[in-house]
């Protein structure tokens, strides 16, 4: 939704500051390890699937914002779209897992960095002309 509400210029709601911590990992890589999971897991033990990349929610609209202004540029960065709304009541500082089991089992599972991983879809899976995405 950041992208498309970005390249439509509507604005982007951060909840409070946007400190909210998350495990980003790229599409691609969570399909790889779902699908080693079920080939070469066992059955009835559970596997966290993570990317060892714990990023702020403001850190990663920054990146998108910086990958939109390189990408699609107009007159104002998109940075300019951010705004701040109230945090939800109860809402989580930090989801975390321990993706360690499947890190040893399977080593290289996660391959893509988050701004790669935004790079590469834009690339192949999204690509624009005149700054709509087609």
């Amino acid at each position: 939704m950041v992208i498309l509400n970005a390249l439509e210029g509507k604005a982007l709601p951060i909840y409070g500051k946007g400190d909210q911590i998350r495990d980003w990992l790229y599409v691609e890589d969570h399909a790889r390890a779902l699908y080693t999971v079920v080939i070469e897991g066992k059955a009835g033990e559970t596997y966290n699937i993570g990317g060892h990349n714990e990023k702020k929610n403001i850190d990663v609209v920054l990146t998108i914002c910086d990958l939109l202004d390189e990408i699609v540029p107009k007159e104002k960065s998109y940075r300019e779209q951010i705004t701040y709304v109230a945090d939800r009541p109860g809402h989580d500082r930090r989801y975390a897992i321990d993706a360690e089991k499947i890190a040893a089992n399977w080593a290289g599972n996660h391959r893509k960095r988050l701004r790669a991983g935004f790079g590469r879809q834009w690339n192949g899976t999204c690509p624009i002309q005149n700054g709509l995405i087609m």
